[in-house]
């Protein structure tokens, strides 16, 4: 197969459990390079302990959860460490070292993993910090900086290895409505113009018509997922109760 036509993220049955009954089971999907896929669904559905095991730092019950065709569950500690550096996480709070400037921040996976000398890092670092729009703040502390900067911030640092996929926790938490849309363009632009795959787990209703190409929709109720496809359509025509009323801000009778 050629290198080309692996996915960079392949979910197969995927059941998740603490002990209990399952908080979601049967969950499969694809993400595809170029494309936004977003995992919705309301307080309590499992969103988080999805990303959790997509990410590596947690094992699903059963399922498998490819990389770029290689799985992240089976493999040992070297082989996740390896996958792991194959995509970034931009984390809700931006997760940046608050006694390190944006620069060094962005710095820390490149100086780790790179294998570049410094001062190439260094260029790399400023290329990714004006990429998002932060050109100008290398020497900013976090505490000095907005909300919405220390996300961009956070997603510079995410994308510092080139990773062919980014999982987003939550981007648009706490954000003003500017801020939120001028991050949710910027995740469209670095899927049309970068290529990168990114999953997104949100249940922000602007970020997901704005941003979001294909969704999957959990339900705590039914443990799995109870729709599929482009959430603008599915706010439209999907018959599913839950659906319609979460997708359209609607109360549930």
């Amino acid at each position: 197969m050629n290198s080309d036509d692996i996915l960079p993220l392949v979910v197969q049955d995927v059941t998740i459990s603490y002990g209990g009954p399952p908080l979601m089971e049967g969950v499969s999907f694809e993400v595809r390079r170029g494309r936004t896929f977003g995992i919705l669904g309301g307080s309590g559905c499992g969103k988080s302990s999805l990303l959790r095991c997509l990410a590596g730092l947690k094992s699903p019950s059963q399922g498998e959860i490819l990389h770029s065709g290689r799985s992240i569950v089976s493999c040992d500690q070297d082989e996740r460490r390896k996958l792991m550096q194959g995509f970034g996480i931009l984390y809700q709070s931006g997760a940046l070292f608050g006694s390190l400037t944006l620069l060094e921040n962005v710095l820390l996976p490149l100086e780790e993993f790179s294998g570049l000398d410094r001062a190439a890092c260094v260029e790399k670092a400023r290329h990714k910090l004006s990429l998002t729009g932060l050109s100008g703040f290398e020497d900013y502390l976090p505490a000095s900086i907005s909300g919405g900067m220390k996300k961009r911030a956070g997603l510079a640092r995410a994308l510092a290895l080139d990773p062919p996929l980014l999982f987003c926790d939550e981007p648009s938490a706490g954000l003003d409505p500017i801020s939120s849309s001028e991050l949710d363009l910027l995740l469209r632009r670095l899927c049309d113009e970068q290529g990168t795959a990114i999953v997104i787990v949100t249940h922000e209703l602007e970020s997901i018509f704005a941003a979001v190409d294909e969704c999957i929709i959990l339900d705590r109720q039914a443990r799995g997922v109870v729709a599929r496809g482009d959430p603008k359509e599915l706010r439209k025509h999907c018959e599913v109760p839950f659906v319609h009323h979460f997708l359209n801000r609607l109360p549930m009778k």
